[in-house]
């Protein structure tokens, strides 16, 4: 059962820090693509959107999975908690304590992770709907 208790400390959470630098990583380089982007060098607008939404999708699959993540998390957790219990014979409530506190953080990390990926996905899709709209007004 140790090692459930390391692929939870060490794994889950390690996946979950990795997932959200890759999703604020390619939020900061889409808003400095967005900074320099030259809307006049496009002359197709299928190019323009292909160019503008360009990895926005591995931030949408960090935020709606990062929360499940944290759910598998949390589930070994409470499987570790169980399975100590009934190795040990006994009710210690500290330790049932710990292992619910040790699960309980891999959610938190889980909405830690998702909560800010949502929001820079819907802000980069709102800057590449105001990017598309103000194309169409100057070659609509």
């Amino acid at each position: 059962m140790e090692a459930l208790k390391i692929l939870i400390e060490y794994g889950i959470i390690g996946l979950l820090g990795l997932m959200s630098v890759m999703a604020v990583a390619v939020a900061l380089e889409r808003f400095r693509f967005f900074r320099g982007l030259r809307l006049e060098g496009f002359s197709d607008r299928r190019l323009l959107e292909l160019a503008l939404t360009r990895r926005l999708h591995l931030i949408a699959i960090v935020g709606s999975n990062a929360p499940y993540v944290g759910l598998l998390g949390t589930v070994f957790g409470i499987m570790l908690t169980f399975s100590t219990m009934g190795q040990t014979g006994m009710v210690d409530s500290a330790r049932i304590m710990t292992g619910l506190a040790l699960s309980l953080k891999a959610t938190a990390a889980g909405l830690l992770v998702a909560i800010p990926a949502v929001v820079l996905y819907n802000l980069l899709l709102r800057r590449v709907r105001e990017l598309l709209l103000t194309w169409e007004a100057h070659h609509g």
